[in-house]
C-alpha cells in the first residue's frame, strides 16, 4: 500500500501537516513518510557517495532533530502509525513531486522554512498540486472536527477523480459529504444591478435546472455505491471564490479538481485554487484528473 508522505522542516506549519498526515495514513491503514529535503546549488555530491560527511555533522544534527520531533508528533497523533523517514539533497518541490509518484497522497503545510516557506506564495503550490502524481492537501485554517467534507463540483469528467477522492474522505472519516455547485449567468459577472439589461433575456430557471442535473450527474453515481453515506447536495447561484471559502469554515476538508469547466476552468492556473490555499478556513485537497484514492 502506498504511504501518505509529508514534507517536513521543522516549522509549526509542517509539524501541524505531520499531525494530520499521520492520522490520514492511520485512516488508510499505510504507513507515513516523513520527507526532509534541503537544496545546495553549490554542492556536488560524488556519485554513490554518502550524502553526509564531517563538515556536515551540524547539518545532520539538526535534520534529525527536525525529525525526531516530527515522529514524536507523528506517534502522538497516531501511536500505531509505521512512520520512516527519507532525507535528501534537492529541491524540495522537486523531491515532493518525485515521492509523490508512490504516495496515496502527499501532505504539506501552508508555510514553512526556506524554499517550503515559499509553498502557498508563488507559482510552487500551483506547480506541486497541478504536476504531483497523487492528490495534494495543504493544511491551512481551523477545521471543524464535527463539519463535513466539502465538495466543490465543476461538473466535468475530468472532476470524477475528486468526486470519488471526497466520497472516500467522507466514509473513512465517517462524516457527511457535503457536494456544492456554485453557478451564476455570465450577465452577472459583467453586471451588479438588478435592473441591467443582459438579465431580462437570460433564462435564470433554466440555466438553474441544468446546473442542478450537472450537480445530480456528478455524484449520483457514486452516492449509488455507498447509500448509507450522508450526502447533501447544494446549489448556490453566487460568486465563486466568496461561496467556497464561506462554505469551508464549517468544513473539516474541502476537495476539488485540478482540471474543470465553468467556473472552475483552469482551476489550478487562475484565482479560484489560489483563494481557497490563501483563504479556506480548512485544509483543502486538490486531485489532479485521472487520479484515484
Amino acid at each position: 500500500m502506498d504511504p501518505v508522505v509529508v514534507g517536513v522542516d521543522g516549522s509549526p506549519s509542517s509539524l501541524d501537516a505531520v499531525e494530520v498526515a499521520a492520522r490520514e495514513a492511520g485512516l488508510r491503514g499505510v504507513g507515513l513518510r516523513l520527507v526532509h529535503a534541503f537544496g545546495w546549488p553549490s554542492m556536488h555530491l560524488p556519485p554513490g557517495g554518502p550524502p553526509w560527511n564531517p563538515a556536515m555533522a551540524g547539518v545532520r544534527e539538526l535534520v534529525d532533530g527536525t525529525l525526531n520531533e516530527a515522529e514524536e508528533r507523528a506517534r502522538r497523533a497516531v501511536p500505531q502509525v509505521d512512520v520512516t523517514r527519507e532525507v535528501t539533497v534537492g529541491e524540495p518541490l522537486m523531491v515532493l513531486e518525485i515521492e509523490s509518484r508512490t504516495a496515496s497522497l502527499v501532505v504539506v503545510g501552508s508555510r514553512g522554512l526556506g524554499a517550503f516557506g515559499s509553498l502557498l506564495l508563488g507559482s510552487t503550490a500551483v506547480h506541486l498540486t497541478a504536476h504531483g502524481r497523487c492528490p495534494v492537501q495543504v493544511v491551512r485554517g481551523r477545521p471543524d472536527p464535527s463539519g463535513p467534507v466539502l465538495l466543490a463540483v465543476d461538473g466535468s469528467p475530468a472532476g470524477e477523480a475528486a468526486v470519488e477522492f471526497a466520497l472516500a474522505e467522507a466514509l473513512l472519516r465517517g462524516v457527511d459529504l457535503l457536494a456544492l455547485r456554485v453557478w451564476n449567468t455570465r450577465s452577472e459577472r459583467a453586471y451588479e444591478g438588478p435592473g441591467d439589461p443582459l438579465n431580462a433575456v437570460v433564462d435564470v430557471e433554466r440555466l438553474r435546472q441544468e446546473e442542478q442535473r450537472l450537480l445530480d450527474e456528478s455524484v449520483a453515481p457514486w452516492q449509488e455505491r455507498h447509500p448509507r453515506l450522508v450526502v447533501e447536495r447544494r446549489l448556490v447561484r453566487s460568486r465563486v471564490r466568496p461561496a467556497l471559502i464561506e462554505a469551508s469554515r464549517d468544513a473539516q476538508l474541502v476537495v476539488v479538481g485540478a482540471r474543470g469547466r465553468g467556473g472552475f476552468t483552469g482551476l489550478l492556473l487562475g484565482s479560484v485554487s489560489q483563494a481557497l490555499l490563501h483563504h479556506a478556513h480548512c485544509p483543502v485537497a486538490v486531485v489532479r484528473a485521472g487520479e484515484r484514492p
